[in-house]
């Protein structure tokens, strides 16, 4: 399991559009490649225990990383195009060092190459589009590992009846 710091300076380093980083955003990306690496690897690349609240899966582990770590990361409150506040996290240091695997790093470069089209509102529809919020109750914990498993028993018993 990697730190979220690694995980975090890898999407700030490449995702193309370093604007669109805001908290909600890089949570979902982090959330998203957590899901994805469950479902191929039985573990996530990140310890964070997602929960699905009223803004899909959210934890405040991102936002308290960059918060407490400013000598890494930098975090902004500014308006986004519609006025409202938007607070955006930002690396302060380009040449933090990241130790991923090539595993977590093909992970992490398949959901920024899936996202990174993505409007606002589609990259919501993906997200909410996930099998972890589609089972899940709100404000209920997502244990990524045993949903990954029991899509992977569902998918089996489907092939098995067919």
């Amino acid at each position: 399991m990697s730190e979220l710091t690694d995980v975090m300076v890898y999407l700030l380093k490449n995702y193309p559009y370093k604007s669109e980083l805001s908290n909600a955003r890089l949570t979902k990306l982090v959330y998203l490649a957590d899901w994805r690496f469950a479902l191929k690897n039985k573990r996530q690349i990140t310890g964070i225990q997602w929960k699905f609240n009223n803004f899909g899966p959210f934890v405040w582990d991102i936002y308290n990383t960059a918060q407490s770590n400013s000598s890494v990361f930098a975090v902004e409150d500014i308006q986004n195009y519609y006025g409202a506040k938007k607070t955006l996290i930002k690396l302060s240091n380009e040449n933090h060092p990241v130790h991923l695997s090539n595993d977590e790093k093909l992970t992490l470069d398949y959901v920024i190459s899936s996202t990174k089209i993505l409007t606002w509102n589609r990259f919501i529809q993906l997200v909410y589009s996930t099998f972890p919020i589609l089972v899940s109750e709100k404000d209920s914990s997502l244990d990524l590992i045993a949903l990954a498993n029991l899509k992977e028993s569902i998918k089996s018993i489907a092939k098995s009846e067919q």
